[in-house]
């Protein structure tokens, strides 16, 4: 996938995004403090077949940041994505989410579901893990005066930086990705605006609202989960998918949180059928 990136004017401010092939649309929605980039294997063998968008999200990552005013509760990026879905006339969307991607993308589709048609998700935040773990600290942390600059400050170090995302990926994160991702969250008032925006409202609440919307619903679901993910256990994904109506779940091997990341071939062989079949 080129690094080339097309813009678009929404209320909320500008999202910049690639796109690639021609078809049925597949829209990916990546997570916190990472850009579009993540599904670059996904959608290089997916774009002979779709046509793949892969916009870089308000998610503290991106290199512009959004309107003063612009809402980046999960409810409000929600409504966002669903924007730019619209502002593109897309129809019959296939969404694709990862990490706290794959929560926002099941707010999409139980509040905003006129455009989507279908919907993957790789392993992500579900019910009441949002956010998981260690990330539980987070929000209230954010919420302190001077709370988003003590967490941001230790990742200005690259080492740091790099350490703190190994965990979620087996192939290993390009260096200069991370470099851009930290600098972009850490580059101006306005992005650390954005990334606390973000942060403070990391909350479970808004995950089992999706949860109780999707229980029974036959909107076709596909979770395409790493097993033994140490933020996102394997257990969430069968949780979701005994509760939906029409929903399969398929582990993947060798892969840790990043699952398009570690196994991109194996990720868009499975959305290339889901999206045919259903």
């Amino acid at each position: 996938m080129t690094d080339q990136r097309k813009e678009v004017q929404l209320p909320q401010g500008t999202i910049r995004y690639r796109e690639a092939g021609e078809g049925k649309p597949i829209v990916f929605v990546h997570g916190y403090l990472v850009d579009g980039r993540l599904w670059s294997g996904v959608v290089d063998r997916l774009s002979d077949r779709y046509r793949c968008i892969a916009p870089d999200w308000p998610f503290g990552a991106q290199q512009v940041p959004m309107s003063p005013d612009a809402d980046l509760t999960p409810p409000g990026v929600a409504k966002l994505i669903a924007d730019f879905l619209t502002k593109l006339e897309l129809e019959d969307v296939t969404l694709v989410g990862n990490d706290s991607g794959g929560a926002i993308s099941q707010i999409v589709a139980t509040t905003h579901p006129e455009r989507i048609g279908r919907l993957v998700l790789t392993n992500c935040d579900t019910h009441d893990n949002f956010p998981p773990g260690i990330f539980k600290a987070l929000p209230p942390v954010a919420k302190l005066p001077g709370g988003i600059v003590a967490l941001s400050g230790p990742f200005r170090v690259p080492l740091v930086a790099r350490m703190a995302f190994a965990p979620f990926s087996r192939a290993g994160v390009p260096k200069d990705w991370i470099r851009d991702w930290i600098g972009a969250a850490t580059r101006s008032s306005a992005s650390l605006r954005d990334l606390k925006k973000v942060t403070v409202k990391l909350e479970k609440r808004y995950t089992e609202e999706a949860a109780e919307k999707l229980r029974g619903s036959q909107l076709p679901i596909r979770l395409l989960w790493a097993k033994g993910d140490w933020f996102f256990p394997i257990s969430y994904a069968e949780r979701l998918a005994g509760e939906a109506g029409n929903a399969k779940l398929v582990p993947i091997p060798d892969a840790k949180t990043f699952v398009p990341l570690d196994q991109p071939g194996r990720v868009a062989e499975e959305i290339a059928d889901f999206a045919a079949s259903s």
